[in-house]
């Protein structure tokens, strides 16, 4: 019973995920350690291999779909990467209690920012401006949005501000060892101007290029616990290759509106982690 309930929580974690660009550990983490007793730092062993397998499972139907941006997916991980680095340096000469409400509240500004969206009062258009780096690294591309059966062109504006938000964001996720999942769907959808659905696509894409990383550490320390991971890991990667299916004909109104309450709470965790209470 036990197996078949982590295999159903990874499916519903893979779809979710696979649809949003976000790697499911908001999902999977209080299922583990409230309704598992499993101790924390194995809950993350087991969401980091869940990530490998939510973008294992979503990239390779997102490739075939054109929905990835590849190039400016592993444009934006070199910061991701730099900033991880930094911020598992500088452990401990930070106070985390500040950072987690900091960047808890730019999750909840990102859902607003949404929210906006949706209400008509910010433009949810393509980006039309020339931006020089996204032109010299070739970022700009295209996409087939199934919905409206119709080729898609955009144009990457604010390179250096979506590479400085991811650099914030592999800072975070080193320092406090949290996903950057949103903060790469807000890098890609809010300040770089590129269209919801390959932000999520590449997101998916980039999450699985930093967990690959981080999981070979968890696997020499022992924590990654076999009889959770496999389950979930089926699950997920069931649920991320239907989650890829069903992304691309979805419109983006109905993905803003799945999206805007999980980021917000991952916001409050943030935030009330801030204050020092521990959720798990």
């Amino acid at each position: 019973m036990s197996i078949l309930i982590l295999i159903f929580v990874g499916l519903f974690a893979g779809i979710l995920g696979s649809i949003l660009g976000l790697g499911g550990g908001v999902i999977v983490t209080p299922i583990l350690v409230l309704g598992f007793n499993l101790p924390i730092h194995y809950s993350i062993a087991a969401i980091i291999i869940a990530v490998i397998g939510t973008s294992t499972g979503s990239s390779i139907a997102y490739l075939k779909d054109d929905l990835l941006n590849i190039r400016l997916g592993m444009f934006l991980e070199i910061f991701t990467t730099i900033g991880a680095l930094i911020g598992a340096v500088l452990t401990g000469v930070f106070a985390p209690n500040y950072l987690n409400f900091f960047f808890g509240a730019l999750l909840i500004y990102q859902a607003y920012n949404m929210f906006q969206k949706l209400r008509g009062k910010k433009p949810d258009l393509l980006a039309v401006k020339n931006d020089k780096y996204a032109e010299y690294f070739h970022l700009n591309s295209r996409y087939f949005d199934k919905l409206n059966n119709k080729e898609v062109d955009y144009y990457v504006e604010k390179t250096l501000l979506g590479a400085l938000i991811m650099l914030g964001a592999g800072f975070a996720s080193g320092l406090l060892g949290i996903g950057s999942g949103s903060f790469k769907v807000f890098a890609m959808d809010s300040a770089m101007k590129v269209p919801l659905k390959p932000s999520s696509a590449t997101s998916n894409f980039m999450m699985g290029v930093t967990a690959a990383t981080s999981a070979l550490i968890y696997f020499f320390n022992g924590t990654v616990r076999l009889e959770i991971v496999v389950p979930i890991v089926i699950g997920i990667v069931f649920g991320s290759t239907l989650g890829s299916r069903i992304m691309p004909k979805m419109n983006n109104k109905l993905i803003r509106q799945i999206f805007i309450p999980v980021v917000v709470l991952s916001g409050i965790q943030l935030v009330i982690k801030a204050f020092g209470v521990n959720l798990y």
